[in-house]
């Protein structure tokens, strides 16, 4: 598997969210906390879950949502600002953010 610096830098940042692992998908990485899927990295560009409290956030700062193809966008998942990742402690908290609406969503 090539090298990916920007998944290794965002994962970097992310050290302390407890249990943050990444898995290969969507020609990208699917980013977890334990098993709760909350992010996605693809393209040199990271989203994290989203729901109506936190969206405004993404919006304000012109942010779009994940768009894999042309035919599909996941309008839940927003592209976090460059800004946000990195700065370490501004990151976790959007993490932790992600995480627990990810969380929420599925239990």
């Amino acid at each position: 598997m090539k090298q990916d610096s920007f998944k290794d830098f965002v994962l970097d940042q992310m050290s302390d969210l407890r249990g943050v692992t990444c898995r290969a998908m969507f020609g990208g990485y699917g980013v977890y906390q334990g098993e709760v899927f909350f992010g996605i990295i693809h393209q040199g560009r990271l989203y994290f879950k989203t729901n109506d409290r936190t969206k405004p956030a993404y919006v304000k700062k012109g942010m779009n949502p994940f768009r894999p193809n042309a035919k599909q966008t996941l309008k839940t998942y927003y592209e976090v600002p460059v800004d946000i990742i990195e700065d370490h402690e501004q990151l976790m908290g959007w993490a932790e953010q992600a995480a627990g609406h990810a969380s929420r969503a599925v239990g």
